[in-house]
């Protein structure tokens, strides 16, 4: 299994996002088996944070294995699927933070009115690793809710082919493809087109 290390080299940062995307992705593999090494395993995630990198790195779920779905609700909700049956956990995050102290809340009104200083920026490092190392120390039983589903899979990744759009001259995948004036057009030249006819 890719460790933390990993996964802050991949996405750049360490933060408590990515911490929580480490804890979720573990919790599916320990739940579900291995790795996904292609399609296997499926990931739908709720949310575009920083946790979403860790899932990939961790699980084998990525956009572009086309194994990784991202529904974009603002939940820290991720759903974990198994080829072919369906059968997968969601995981909730249920987690609360220690509530900050005054000298804490402070420093995050003086960092959004944006003071940059030594002082604050210290404070806040410190306290995001203090909650970094906490969600990677806590109990799965703490973190999140996990429960067991059954859900309809999305369709596998297709390969199609690639045409050329009569307007910019780009390639497009054929589907993503639409007949404009007797012309395969791509998706941003028909709306510069429908602009031009505005």
């Amino acid at each position: 299994m890719k460790n933390f290390e990993e996964v802050v080299q991949f996405h750049g940062h360490v933060c408590p996002g990515l911490a929580f995307g480490f804890r979720v992705a573990q919790a599916a593999l320990e739940a579900l088996g291995d790795r996904s090494r292609d399609e296997e395993l499926v990931a739908v995630v709720e949310n575009r944070s920083c946790a979403v990198d860790a899932i990939q790195v961790v699980s084998g779920c990525t956009f572009g294995k086309g194994n990784l779905v991202v529904r974009d609700y603002g939940k820290q909700v991720y759903t974990f699927l198994k080829r072919p049956h369906g059968e997968g956990v969601r995981i909730s995050v249920k987690w609360i933070a220690p509530p900050e102290d005054q000298e804490m809340t402070s420093c995050w009104q003086r960092f959004s009115q944006g003071d940059r200083s030594t002082e604050v920026m210290r404070a806040i490092k410190a306290h995001k690793g203090r909650k970094i190392q906490a969600i990677l120390q806590a109990d799965m039983a703490e973190l999140f809710e996990i429960r067991r589903v059954k859900e309809q899979l999305p369709e596998q990744a297709r390969v199609y082919p690639s045409i050329r759009c009569a307007r910019c001259g780009e390639k497009v995948m054929e589907p993503m493809a639409l007949m404009v004036d007797d012309r395969l057009l791509c998706l941003p030249c028909v709306e510069i087109e429908k602009g031009v006819e505005s």
